[in-house]
């Protein structure tokens, strides 16, 4: 397209935009004055900034064309390395790079700049780079579209909260019975669904997730309704006595150990039989059934598994917050689950866990900009989604050589 016709088209877009904000951007009407106040200049404001990132918006997207993401050059050659292929082939420097983290980690609690709110910010993020990583077996490994994810997660948080209520049970009895009935719940929600795919999946599992709140919000008797559940006490350590701010860093730490244990668990997982048979589900259902892979116990597996870690992040939050009530666990806590899986990089644990410290950790230190700040979350996500669709950190695709010795005995 040429400089002309790019002018042309940012001045239509501009124009355009102008239409259709002039009744918001313009009038101000005084009610009680009875008058009308016409702002000009916020029309020549929203002129001039939707022409100018109209032309930068081309601007990209004409260089995304030209750079290597074009099929027919990724063909001739492949796509250059990125930082994160780098730091995978260089042991060293992955080895000085986790090291340097879990020193961060350990020390960041006690550094005398933080307070107790930033502590429970950031262990907010690894309670969600648990479910992001939980669901990353459902969406990212299998390739089921999952969008009721948050269910299992209520189910985790509720068996806490109605246990401590009815029974005196406590956070570590707890913590195994929440995981162990969201495999349940996952395993049940797997069955109906094993001839579903795509959006009829995607249908169904966000279906189950409002059933489940639902049933959390009208069936007062059992789940105290709207009103929730109070009191919930956060977990002990042998019986000491923490003030607020002792019992924020433990459950920081708690947590730092329960997504440690996750990660080893999901990192296992991908290089195991069940994790090589999910990846070949994702990739082409039809195929992945004639090699002799039983689809129906990998998804059933995948289902199970990944709600087991959505019922322990629930008990964590339940006794992290102490309160828990249906309004908690609604479709948009799904839907954020599964931008962190997919910003992050499906099937990247490494990927999970930077999408969800960029997601949650970002509109916390964007409320400087109050009104604005979802707005501009929104659109870094649309700007990551159309010039990085695969994700921050790419999963890594196994790769075999086949190689024979020929006559001669070299390899061919």
């Amino acid at each position: 397209m040429g400089p002309i016709r790019r002018l042309g088209h940012s001045l239509v877009i501009s124009l355009w935009f102008m239409f259709l904000t002039f009744p918001i951007m313009v009038p101000k009407v005084d009610t009680i004055e009875k008058t009308v106040q016409w702002r000009w200049d916020n029309l020549l404001y929203v002129g001039a900034g939707s022409f100018f990132l109209s032309l930068l918006w081309r601007f990209l997207l004409e260089r995304k064309e030209r750079g290597p993401f074009r099929a027919a050059e990724r063909e001739q050659k492949p796509d250059a390395p990125t930082w994160a292929d780098r730091l995978r082939g260089n042991p060293r420097a992955l080895r000085s790079v986790v090291v340097i983290l879990a020193l961060a980690v350990c020390i960041f609690p006690f550094l005398p700049f933080v307070t107790t709110y930033q502590v429970n910010i950031l262990t907010n993020a690894i309670l969600y780079i648990m479910l992001g990583l939980g669901l990353n077996i459902v969406v990212g490994l299998a390739g089921l579209l999952h969008l009721g994810y948050v269910a299992f997660y209520a189910v985790g948080a509720y068996t806490y909260a109605l246990l401590y209520y009815h029974f005196g049970v406590g956070f570590w009895t707890a913590l195994p019975l929440g995981a162990l009935l969201a495999t349940l719940f996952g395993v049940l929600l797997g069955f109906p669904i094993l001839r579903l795919r795509g959006d009829y999946l995607a249908i169904v599992t966000l279906g189950f997730g409002e059933i489940t709140r639902l049933v959390l919000e009208n069936w007062g008797e059992f789940t105290f309704g709207p009103s929730g559940i109070a009191g919930i006490p956060r977990p002990g350590l042998f019986g000491m006595e923490m003030n607020l701010h002792e019992v924020t860093i433990y459950i920081y730490f708690l947590m730092v150990g329960l997504c440690l244990a996750t990660i080893f668990v999901v990192r296992r997982l991908q290089d195991s039989r069940i994790g090589r048979a999910w990846v070949a589900l994702r990739e082409d259902e039809i195929a992945c059934e004639a090699m002799g892979v039983d689809t129906r116990m990998a998804k059933l597996t995948a289902f199970a598994l990944g709600s087991t870690w959505a019922g322990l992040a629930g008990v964590v939050f339940a006794a992290k917050t102490t309160f828990v009530n249906p309004a908690s666990f609604t479709f948009l806590e799904s839907a954020m689950i599964l931008s962190i899986v997919v910003l992050g990089g499906m099937g990247s644990i490494a990927g999970v866990a930077l999408g969800a410290l960029i997601l949650i950790l970002t509109p916390e230190y964007l409320r400087a900009f109050s009104e604005y700040r979802m707005l501009a979350f929104g659109v870094i996500m649309v700007l990551m989604m159309v010039f990085r669709p695969q994700g921050i950190v790419t999963g890594v695709r196994r790769v075999y050589t086949y190689t024979r010795k020929g006559q001669d005995g070299k390899e061919t």
